[in-house]
């Protein structure tokens, strides 16, 4: 299967909560590659390459985060980079 990359910034609960180390374990068992970091505003953003499902697959779990709460999600396809780890900045 093809690979596609996005941008998501996730909205909402999502800072200080363990988000960040979710996406990382989560990407890793789905073998994504990317990074994600928590932005200024309280906001989290993460680019993720993978297969369309796998990703959507990282999404959904983030969505269920027990501790936190996800109120809106802007993503955007960007181009692939080839990366081959996924990382917490």
């Amino acid at each position: 299967m093809d690979k596609v990359r996005r941008h998501i910034i996730f909205y909402g609960y999502v800072q200080g909560v363990g988000f960040r180390w979710k996406a990382k374990y989560t990407a890793y068992r789905l073998g994504i590659s990317g990074w994600v970091r928590n932005l200024p505003d309280g906001s989290v953003e993460l680019e993720a390459e993978g297969t369309e499902r796998d990703i959507e697959d990282l999404i959904s779990a983030l969505e269920d985060h027990s501790w936190g709460s996800v109120e809106r999600i802007e993503s955007e396809n960007i181009p692939v980079h080839g990366d081959y780890s996924f990382e917490v900045r």
